[in-house]
């Protein structure tokens, strides 16, 4: 078959759905190869908005999103989406049509060095030269895309090599992505740590909602009563209703969630990315041990020294620390819920969860006075939808306050762009979610730059 028709039969191999893309000449090959593909093709208006809509598609799914554009300014509109979607942990394929390949040594018309291009801002990347090799290269690119960190690929495609024939079959994708499980004496060591602690906190980051942890972490918050936090990309990995959620950290130097981490003497980061809220903002005295849990090791930072890393599968971690913790509570017949905190430590815990409570519950009886409270605006899109519908923030000042006010219960059901935090994002976002979720309401909240950004979309 075609190396072009190839191509997309490898594409389908891993169940991609829809692609979003700008074609062009160079394209040619692969827009008619789709053509006798159940894979929907979403014409875009600029490139951005198509690596915009990948990264949404990735970040729902958490299958890999994929983008296309054809050669040099189409390529080069790719970088903004493509990079805010690997610094966000997004899984996307982005490809690119290219020129003859005996012409990329030497000037050609709009021919550029784009795989150099995309290095710093994908996990791998990598020019097709050979038509039989297409699906160990796809295999291997979706495969490098989902594993942890995810993050963005890039494919490129040069248009004399799609013309070629091929009798190689696509690569039968794994049905199965198996994570490594903790070692017991790290599981033991890590509860020690928890009884011993008088103020433990739980921080949680966005590695838990790829790791579809929610459940087995709000199972830990309620039976340890063990006090959370969540960064801007975790929101309703536990539920703002939970009273031991102290809800979003992340926002400034007086904020309710960063008082409570400041008292806190242990911090047990789950998923937490570094991109998103510096350890230096909550860790700037050196003065906590840390937890780290996560699918990879720890990031090296001068103020995020872990006293263990935990580097397995996040859900089984907890499951298996909470066990652990249950245990001794047998064993030495204590309340954990009692050992944990002292009166003092409790009330001024149980007080900031009351502040934040307070503070949203105050803007729902706004009146309608002129400028409206941002708190407000958000109050009202809020009790406007259903706890699983999807709100979508771009880029700006407003992200703080729904960071802040809007209410979470579901796992990404509020979605804020936190790592690269590219303005634009959250239009082209919101038509890729429907797509996604047909069966829920989107709303994406802009400021007028983002918004004009990706109007056309």
């Amino acid at each position: 078959m075609k190396a072009s028709d190839l191509f997309i039969r490898c594409l389908e191999s891993e169940g991609v759905e829809y692609i979003f893309g700008l074609p062009g000449e160079e394209t040619n090959d692969l827009m008619m190869s789709l053509l006798n593909s159940k894979i929907k093709f979403i014409l875009v208006r600029h490139e951005q908005g198509a690596a915009f809509m990948a990264d949404m598609y990735g970040r729902l799914t958490q299958k890999v999103g994929v983008c296309l554009s054809t050669l040099g300014p189409g390529a080069t509109n790719l970088t903004t989406g493509v990079a805010n979607a690997n610094m966000d942990r997004s899984p996307i394929l982005a490809i690119t049509a290219q020129t003859d390949s005996n012409l990329l040594h030497k000037e050609s018309h709009q021919n550029m060095d784009v795989v150099t291009m995309f290095k710093p801002i994908t996990k791998w990347r990598w020019s097709i030269q050979n038509a039989d090799s297409i699906p160990e290269i796809v295999r291997r690119a979706f495969k490098i895309s989902v594993d942890e960190k995810a993050g963005a690929v890039h494919l490129e495609l040069p248009q004399d090599i799609a013309k070629k024939k091929s009798r190689i079959k696509p690569i039968a994708k794994s049905q199965e992505l198996k994570r490594s499980m903790p070692y017991k004496d790290l599981i033991k060591y890590a509860a020690k740590m928890i009884l011993n602690s008088k103020k433990p906190l739980l921080l949680v980051g966005n590695g838990c909602i790829r790791g579809n942890a929610s459940l087995r972490l709000r199972d830990f918050v309620e039976r340890t009563g063990v006090y959370s936090l969540n960064t801007f990309m975790a929101k309703g990995v536990i539920s703002d209703k939970s009273e031991r959620h102290l809800q979003t950290i992340g926002i400034k130097e007086a904020d309710h969630a960063l008082i409570a981490m400041k008292e806190a003497d242990l911090v047990i980061t789950v998923g937490y990315d570094l991109v998103e809220y510096g350890p230096k903002n909550w860790n700037k005295s050196l003065n906590k041990k840390i937890i780290h849990i996560d699918f990879t090791p720890a990031e090296v930072d001068t103020y995020y020294p872990p006293t263990i890393e935990i580097a397995a599968d996040i859900g089984f971690t907890i499951g298996a620390i909470l066990d652990e913790l249950e245990k001794e509570e047998k064993n030495k017949n204590m309340n954990i819920k009692e050992l944990l905190y002292n009166k003092e430590i409790s009330g001024l815990f149980k007080s900031i969860k009351k502040e934040v409570v307070q503070r949203i519950e105050t803007f729902k009886d706004d009146d309608f006075s002129y400028p409206i409270m941002p708190e407000k605006l958000v109050s009202y899109v809020r009790s406007a939808l259903d706890e699983n519908d999807i709100v979508i923030s771009d880029v700006g000042a407003h992200k703080l306050w729904i960071a802040k006010v809007y209410n979470t219960y579901a796992p990404n059901t509020c979605i804020i762009p936190n790592g690269f935090c590219s303005m634009g994002f959250a239009l082209p976002g919101a038509i890729s979610a429907q797509l996604a979720r047909p069966n829920q309401k989107i709303v994406c909240m802009c400021g007028d730059g983002g918004f004009l950004m990706n109007v056309q979309e």
